[in-house]
């Protein structure tokens, strides 16, 4: 008897293209892994209607789909429109009140879009946003993952974060979450398998963590 694959697709958080979970090998015999990438919504496109089009990529009946960061409010809504096995977020929120309070502020005050996106090109701003951190060394690290760099993008992604609208989580949710995220303190999150000195970027640099741990994870 052939032993069925879970298939898990991986999306990664805004900016960042697939290179971020080159560390990321779940065993072969029993998972197979798929990379999904950001494009450029259309015009005035909701999260939503990305999701639908992002949708199109699953090519497997009942996945699980990872998401990390502003991916995994993506895959949140993906899974609205299909079934699945289980969304698992990482460093990520599952909803509205976990996001800080200068965010939820910004919906209100349009502060973030103030924001100078039209300097995309410069890395160690991008990565400023993308991953809430400082860069200073490792700079070609980071120009490998974060090579999304249209302002447009940029600009519908941060908008849709702030704006993002949602009080309850879906039931086959798992929420693993770094004690140390700048971008989303863990202070604001609930209900979440915490990783002890975890920053927003732990599925690069923690990718010993994710592969020791996501096997259960996934199948429990």
């Amino acid at each position: 008897m052939t032993h069925k694959k879970t298939h898990v697709y991986l999306m990664p958080g805004m900016a960042a293209n697939p290179s971020i979970f080159k560390n990321i090998k779940l065993p072969t015999e029993t998972f197979e892994q798929h990379l999904l990438e950001w494009f450029v919504p259309d015009k005035n496109m909701s999260l939503a209607e990305y999701a639908s089009v992002m949708n199109k990529n699953i090519k497997h009946e009942n996945p699980v789909l990872l998401g990390v960061s502003f991916g995994g409010m993506l895959v949140q809504e993906m899974a609205k429109l299909r079934p699945v096995k289980k969304i698992i977020v990482v460093s990520s929120v599952k909803k509205t009140a976990e996001l800080p309070k200068k965010m939820q502020f910004a919906k209100y005050t349009k502060a973030h879009k103030l924001l100078p996106t039209g300097l995309v090109n410069n890395v160690e701003l991008l990565a400023k946003y993308a991953f809430g951190e400082t860069v200073t060394k490792r700079l070609e690290l980071y120009e490998e993952y974060l090579s999304i760099r249209d302002k447009y993008y940029i600009d519908w992604s941060i908008d849709q974060i702030v704006n993002w609208n949602q009080s309850e989580c879906q039931d086959c949710l798992v929420h693993i979450h770094g004690d140390k995220d700048a971008v989303f303190p863990i202070s604001y999150i609930e209900d979440c398998i915490k990783v002890k000195n975890g920053t927003h970027t732990m599925i690069i640099h923690r990718s010993k963590w994710f592969n020791e741990h996501l096997p259960t994870i996934i199948l429990e």
